[in-house]
């Protein structure tokens, strides 16, 4: 069987892991690590504990008959055609996804889950089906999970074509083709885009050659990094202290290795979290034995006579004798095959309305293509319909299923992608979450808990009102401060019925002004202010 949990739904209240403690583990005080796929003679413990959740957190695969889906499936193909579908594209529409990702598994789960029983084809640039990336950087890393138990459960039949391991290289958008690697073709008659971000390499191409220098995003990247700390190298090098590089540090520590982390900005997790709490990930660093280094970049790997990596050179004229260097530098938007197709994707990914249809270069939406995932940029009333570019395993399923089901609906029964984005990451025994965009915010002030303590709550205010938060293993209260998002609640925010300190100053939240080479925030603001009216027409 297969699991995977929804870390951003959890709330570390431990009942799985009392009731199936094989399959589940507290890692400090809320901190939740799973086996994403446990024996047979774990299911009915595996059961019991899904059932359990509080919170409902935990997805397994579909159980039940065949026939009985079957019938569930005319069902709902019937309750579609009523709900304003269409229900000749329902038997005989081709849909194409181009990106077997979490994104790309839900949204085909979803359309066969509303009736959609047409021809539906998934294409993908790695060889394996979809899996779950989260656990990479945390179970895989760790040993305690192989990376190829990381596959996704399947909650509906999905009955579809598998293009694994050709990419896509160009799209048709007239035609109505995408081109693929092998020299073949796939016809639709929609498209949907989830083809994700990868990691950025080191930017020398030479020295990431090196042996020793690794990136982590993919199954295969997991498992070449395990196998090199399992060889307990003298000294592990991590380039940049954003999510991914600090869960690497905070995993290489728990073996025991001597861990540098190279941040060029002033803290950890600075892009996302701003300086004033960066500096609280920075001291967990340091407790935890970690050589953390700020405001320094590595200007150059060095590598022996053999191309085995054994020297960094550091912008301050420092050098380090290191055996493995993670670049974790962020990661850059698939969008390259998109390349004179006519659709708006750039940097930040493709832009969309907030059902999901992707815009074309003109500014105009298009109606048969839509974009899901990590790869999307899309507005959101909240925060002033700026386009947002996010990187969140949550957001990825809630916007799949919003294209899903609008791909097969009629324009009046479509619906918008709304949800407030959450983010999660598990390093040095805590369980950090965000809810909001921290990153757009002037203020922040500690509400609840205390920082000395590793467990607290900052919200994040911008121009009076609040527009994130971020808990320290405090996360049953984020869905508190997600409804004082919603509701443009005033900040700093004040409330009954739980213990706030004696005296909460905001103070500035210290976000960088610049870009930092190191680090990505998990979501970004990339759109234009409404109120502005400037284009460039670039010919």
């Amino acid at each position: 069987m297969k699991l995977v949990v929804d870390l951003t739904r959890c709330q570390g209240y431990a009942q799985c892991a009392f009731l199936a403690p094989s399959a589940f583990t507290m890692h400090g005080d809320e901190a939740l690590l799973y086996d994403p796929d446990p024996s047979d003679e774990q299911r009915e413990r595996v059961l019991r504990a899904a059932a359990a959740c509080p919170v409902q957190a935990i997805v397994l695969d579909r159980v039940g008959s065949r026939n009985g889906a079957r019938q569930a499936d005319a069902e709902r193909r019937a309750e579609a055609a009523r709900g304003g579908s269409d229900e000749g594209f329902l038997g005989s529409g081709r849909i194409v996804i181009v990106g077997a990702s979490l994104a790309g598994l839900r949204a085909a789960a979803a359309l066969r889950h509303e009736g959609f029983t047409g021809s539906l084809t998934l294409i993908g640039d790695e060889p394996d089906e979809p899996y779950d990336r989260p656990p990479l950087s945390k179970q895989v890393l760790g040993g305690s999970v192989p990376a190829t138990h990381t596959g996704l459960p399947r909650r509906d039949d999905v009955d579809a074509e598998w293009r694994l391991g050709v990419p896509a290289t160009q799209l048709d958008l007239a035609g109505q083709h995408v081109h693929l690697a092998d020299g073949e073709s796939v016809g639709f008659d929609r498209l949907l885009i989830t083809t994700g971000v990868r990691a950025r390499p080191w930017p020398n191409p030479a020295e990431a050659r090196l042996d020793g220098v690794v990136v982590l995003r993919t199954r295969a990247d997991a498992e070449r990094l395990q196998r090199l700390v399992a060889a307990r190298p003298g000294r592990v090098l991590v380039i940049g202290a954003g999510f991914t590089g600090s869960e690497v540090a905070s995993v290489c520590r728990e073996h025991g290795l001597a861990v540098t982390v190279a941040e060029a900005g002033p803290a950890p997790l600075v892009a996302a979290l701003g300086s004033a709490i960066g500096t609280v990930a920075a001291d967990m660093q340091r407790e935890n034995g970690v050589d953390l280094r700020c405001d320094v970049m590595v200007t150059a790997l060095e590598g022996d006579g053999g191309g085995r990596l054994r020297r960094a050179h550091l912008s301050d004229g420092s050098t380090i004798d290191v055996d493995i260097a993670v670049a974790a530098l962020g990661g850059i938007r698939n969008v390259e095959w998109l390349a004179g197709s006519g659709l708006a994707a750039g940097r930040w990914g493709v832009a969309c309305d907030a059902g999901c249809r992707a815009f074309d270069v003109n500014g105009l939406v298009t109606d048969n293509i839509f974009v899901a995932g990590d790869v999307a940029r899309a507005p959101q009333p909240m925060f002033g319909y700026q386009f947002l570019a996010l990187e969140h395993w949550g957001n990825a399923v809630a916007q799949a299923e919003v294209a899903a089901h609008n791909m097969i609906s009629s324009q009046a029964d479509r619906w918008p992608h709304l949800a407030v984005p959450a983010f999660w990451s598990t390093q040095f025994g805590t369980e950090i979450k965000s809810v909001g965009v921290p990153n757009i915010a002037d203020e922040v002030v500690v509400t609840q808990g205390s920082i000395p303590d590793r467990r607290f709550i900052a919200a994040y205010g911008y121009q009076g009102r609040v527009v994130g938060a971020v808990t320290f293993d405090q996360s049953k209260w984020l869905e508190f401060y997600e409804r004082l998002i919603e509701r443009a609640a005033p900040f700093p925010p004040t409330f009954r019925g739980v213990d706030q300190p004696a005296e909460m100053v905001p103070m500035q939240a210290g976000f960088p002004q610049r870009p930092i080479p190191t680090q990505d925030a998990t979501v970004v603001v990339t759109g234009h202010d409404p109120s502005e009216r400037r284009a460039t027409l670039v010919r």
